[in-house]
């Protein structure tokens, strides 16, 4: 851990070099081609991580420490002369490992949906995220991959699964129930800097159009996912302001439905204030709190009694190429067991250009159980990392 802490620092100090900074001299686009009328649009991201952890040691523990993961994406577009954008959109997740994956159960097929752009508003229906997420504000991060809220790279492991810790109860401050479900959406033009939007979700199916498949026969299935949100967006001065409030309602399968459980609702606020002192420093400030009666947000989960809950708090600042921010999260889950997590980061991160991203930090997750024990024999167990991520976006 020492090792890697100073490895660390001295990454941070050559992200200071003259030759660091000569990566702002190049950059990567997305490859554009025409097809007619159309143009075809191919990119990505991928990023890696190597890190260094505490946690209790146990038989069978993988000791790997590097991670990571790539997505390749796609768009076909159409431009009318009346002002009419039609695309047919797609994200394949084209390699992902225990640790490092996405919120959709690390599929091969992340999205593929079609949008509609017009002057009174954006339609999208298929396989991607609902309403709620996507207007999501949940608080300032140096980096929305190895973030702590809803993270898409983490760092233990459950030596029990060979899967990610966090896997028992992840913190994630924003509606996401309804996934990458197949879905219709509306989004309205943002007015004086409010938008409005919403979606419907059938069912848990991933067959890209809606009402094609009711998903997988799993016992307590939810069905007719309705999302709702409010998003408001807008500059004074100096100060730029966003927030959000959503919620998500859904009806439990019939034929599925067990003793206990019920339909799905949740609900979510956030906001963020940015403030520039002047033209090379920013900060930033906000949080999210998001409440739900799926267990652990298992939306195959969902309970008649008891709420699962998680609040984030973060703040930035930023300095030319320069972000360094810290976060703490806090969720509760009722049920059997109890669960609990808080957690805590700081991150320091450089941004080369436009397409790569490093950032150094360190995170702490303390977890608790009021029955039963974690792989550590105790009911009570907290794990260190400290970690340096690469991120590459084309």
């Amino acid at each position: 851990m020492k090792a890697f802490l100073l490895a660390g620092a001295a990454v941070a100090a050559a992200m200071a070099t003259p030759a660091a900074a000569g990566l702002g001299d190049w950059s990567l686009s997305p490859w554009t081609t025409n097809l007619s009328n159309l143009s075809l649009t191919v990119g990505g991201h991928a990023n890696g991580t190597a890190f260094a952890v505490d946690q209790p040691a146990a038989p069978g523990l993988d000791q790997t420490s590097v991670s990571g993961a790539a997505t390749l994406t796609t768009t076909l577009e159409r431009d009318y002369d009346s002002g009419l954008t039609l695309a047919l959109k797609g994200a394949f997740e084209i390699y992902h490992d225990r640790l490092s994956g996405d919120h959709y159960g690390s599929d091969f097929v992340q999205k593929v949906y079609a949008t509609a752009q017009t002057g009174l508003g954006r339609v999208e229906i298929g396989m991607t995220d609902g309403a709620a997420y996507t207007l999501a504000v949940v608080g300032p991060v140096v980096d929305d991959e190895t973030t702590m809220d809803n993270t898409n790279a983490t760092f233990f492991r459950d030596p029990s699964t060979g899967r990610a810790f966090v896997n028992v109860f992840a913190l994630n401050s924003a509606v996401e129930s309804s996934l990458n479900y197949a879905k219709l959406s509306y989004y309205t033009p943002r007015l004086f800097g409010v938008q409005l939007a919403a979606s419907y979700t059938p069912s848990e199916g991933k067959d890209v159009i809606p009402f094609v498949s009711g998903g997988p026969l799993v016992a307590n299935r939810q069905q007719n996912i309705w999302e709702a949100v409010v998003s408001y967006s807008d500059t004074f001065g100096p100060v730029s302001l966003g927030a959000y409030g959503g919620g998500a309602f859904a009806h439990a399968d019939s034929a599925t439905k067990t003793a206990g459980h019920e339909g799905l609702t949740e609900w979510s606020v956030g906001s963020e204030i940015d403030y520039n002192l002047n033209d090379d420093v920013k900060l930033a400030v906000g949080g999210a709190y998001r409440e739900s009666n799926a267990y652990a947000f298992n939306i195959n989960n969902v309970l008649a009694q008891g709420v699962t809950s998680s609040a984030h708090l973060s703040a930035t600042m930023s300095y030319g190429p320069w972000i360094v921010g810290g976060e703490y999260g806090d969720g509760t889950a009722e049920g059997t067991p109890k669960l609990g997590v808080r957690g805590t980061s700081a991150s320091l991160g450089y941004v080369f250009n436009a397409n790569l991203q490093a950032t150094v930090g360190w995170q702490e997750l303390r977890y608790s159980r009021n029955v039963g024990v974690f792989y550590n024999g105790a009911p009570r167990i907290n794990m260190n990392a400290v970690f340096l991520h690469l991120k590459l976006h084309i």
